[in-house]
């Protein structure tokens, strides 16, 4: 596993990073907490010692589990986790309507005041039981707050030691740029995928021009990108990825079929489709460190072998064709 320094910050990360969504279970049809620990066990042994998750995953939980997990192992991993999105109050920019593990209504909105990121790390500290997190990132661009008080809260909590870096996620390149004029961010954490590579026009430049880190969240495209779902797939209740374009027609067939040419050039090189296709994300332009997301142990030991060989430039050749040749209809 190799270790990349994070933009201009003094943190190394992993070059796959244990992406802890789903076992916070919401949105994603529910998780096993005894898999999920085992799971991030797993990770850090086997040198994927980067773990992301976020106070809203599992509101709260994924941060609990995450802390239980890595408890006797602290000075061997590095913890981000991201702030701003909160359920427990109706201030900020709303976002949308969803259902808590439990089943209850529940609105989240983007929420990011100097004084809600200070006392926000403050609880993610004590869920993650630790008394520092390696990066934090606000998780939404918060339109309510500007984004050098955000930024100016991230300095006073490096200056408090509760943190070693701050970041952004989901921000555009004019937004990172603003973010800039008050602090150095180490970090992006942006979507990016085969079959989503919006990220490539406008922010991948602007990351390589001022030396800001990208983490890519959801190089699978949910899943999507393993060759494991077919069009009669049935998903477990409060599974929201039915709902996103990547699992809807046409988009759908064109990506199981788009899979099965890449499981070919799989088969060649004697990896998995999952394996080849994390191996093709961490080596694009720009892209410092990939999540990958696993709710057991099993998964974590497919995920880490991706780093274990490199792709020959012939077939990355008749890869990069294949993605380039992938027509979706997405609606900005």
């Amino acid at each position: 596993m190799e270790y990349r320094t994070l933009g201009t910050s003094e943190l190394k990360v992993s070059e796959l990073a244990f992406g802890a969504w789903a076992i916070g279970g919401w949105l994603w049809g529910g998780a096993d907490a005894k898999d999920a620990i085992k799971a991030i066990e797993t990770a850090v042994d086997h040198g994927m010692t980067t773990i992301d998750t976020a106070a809203v995953y599992g509101f709260g939980l994924s941060e609990e589990l995450v802390g239980k997990a890595v408890k006797g192992k602290r000075s061997k991993t590095q913890i981000l986790t991201k702030f701003g999105m909160v359920w427990d109050e109706k201030k900020g920019k709303f976002y949308f309507s969803t259902k808590d593990n439990d089943g209850k209504n529940i609105d989240i909105y983007a929420y990011s005041s100097k004084e809600r990121v200070l006392a926000d790390c403050d609880m993610s500290l004590k869920r993650l039981g630790t008394d520092y997190i390696d990066l934090y990132q606000i998780h939404w661009p918060d339109a309510t707050t500007p984004i050098a008080e955000t930024m100016e809260a991230l300095q006073i909590l490096i200056r408090q030691g509760k943190i070693r870096a701050g970041a952004v996620s989901n921000y555009s390149a004019g937004q990172m740029d603003e973010a800039l004029k008050t602090y150095h961010i180490a970090s992006n954490q942006i979507p990016y995928s085969m079959v989503n590579r919006a990220i490539e026009k406008e922010s991948v430049p602007f990351c390589l021009k001022n030396n800001v880190g990208i983490l890519a969240y959801s190089p699978l495209q949910r899943g999507l990108l393993t060759g494991k779902f077919k069009k009669d797939h049935n998903f477990n209740d409060g599974d929201s990825r039915p709902d996103t374009p990547f699992y809807k027609e046409p988009n759908l067939s064109r990506i199981i079929e788009f899979t099965e040419k890449l499981n070919v050039i799989a088969g060649e090189l004697n990896v998995t489709l999952t394996q080849l296709v994390l191996n093709w994300t961490k080596e694009q332009a720009g892209i410092t460190c990939v999540l990958a997301g696993a709710r057991n142990p099993q998964q974590v030991l497919d995920n880490v072998k991706a780093v274990d060989f490199r792709i020959p430039q012939d077939l990355m050749t008749e890869i990069n064709n294949h993605v380039a040749g992938l027509r979706l209809e997405i609606k900005n």
